[in-house]
């Protein structure tokens, strides 16, 4: 793969702390549902302490016929930026990028540049992954510790959208029912996945993670 650089798109979710801060299902119509569009960002530890997972879902609620049709793009790279030191500006770079039915992951390692631009970093290939297809079994792949996957999921994010809009509307103070409706249920996202050890992203006991989607210009 040649060098190539990669331009900011228009989703950007940021997590701190390994909190989530937001959730972003609804964007301006050229936005929504393509593959710039970012739903949500995830960090947790994994199933294994010593490791960190992070999720990148992108093209939100997508109903099942749409999930089938829906597809990673060539020209659009999906990066994890981690900061290790608290000053905001990424250290450390994961990055994703689709070629063909494989989902090719760089990092982690120190951006070419920080900011709107990236250069891909093809001396520091992490592994690939055949991206998985709707309604087939989930495809992982594993190298040098790290374990990848790219693919359809349901959308694990909860949101009550109607009682969301009657607190919205309602002249006195209510909250949220428990339990609420998911009125996301049903619906699936295309996920990007990779789970790292923890050696690999410094010796800091907090980081600052979010995510971008860039393309190609």
């Amino acid at each position: 793969m040649k060098k190539t650089k990669m331009f900011l798109g228009l989703s950007l979710v940021a997590i701190s702390g390994l909190i989530l801060v937001a959730a972003d299902h609804a964007d301006a119509p050229a936005v929504t549902g393509n593959a710039n569009d970012i739903t949500d960002v995830y960090a947790f530890q994994g199933s294994n302490s010593s490791n960190l997972v992070f999720v990148v879902n992108t093209q939100g609620l997508l109903s099942p016929t749409a999930t089938a049709a829906a597809t990673f793009k060539e020209n659009v790279m999906t990066e994890i930026n981690i900061d290790n030191n608290g000053d905001n500006v990424e250290d450390l770079v994961i990055q994703a990028i689709k070629r063909g039915n494989k989902m090719y992951f760089f990092g982690p390692v120190a951006p070419g540049t920080a900011g709107t631009s990236s250069t891909v970093k093809v001396g520091s290939a992490a592994g690939s992954v055949d991206i998985s297809a709707y309604g087939s079994t989930a495809i992982t792949s594993t190298n040098n510790g790290m374990t990848f996957f790219a693919g359809p999921r349901d959308d694990p994010f909860f949101f009550d959208l109607n009682r969301f809009k009657a607190i919205l509307a309602s002249p006195t103070p209510i909250g949220f029912n428990n339990p609420g409706t998911d009125s996301f249920a049903g619906t699936n996202v295309l996920a990007t996945i990779v789970e790292v050890p923890k050696s690999m992203l410094g010796n800091s006991a907090t980081i600052n993670v979010w995510a971008e989607t860039k393309q190609k210009q």
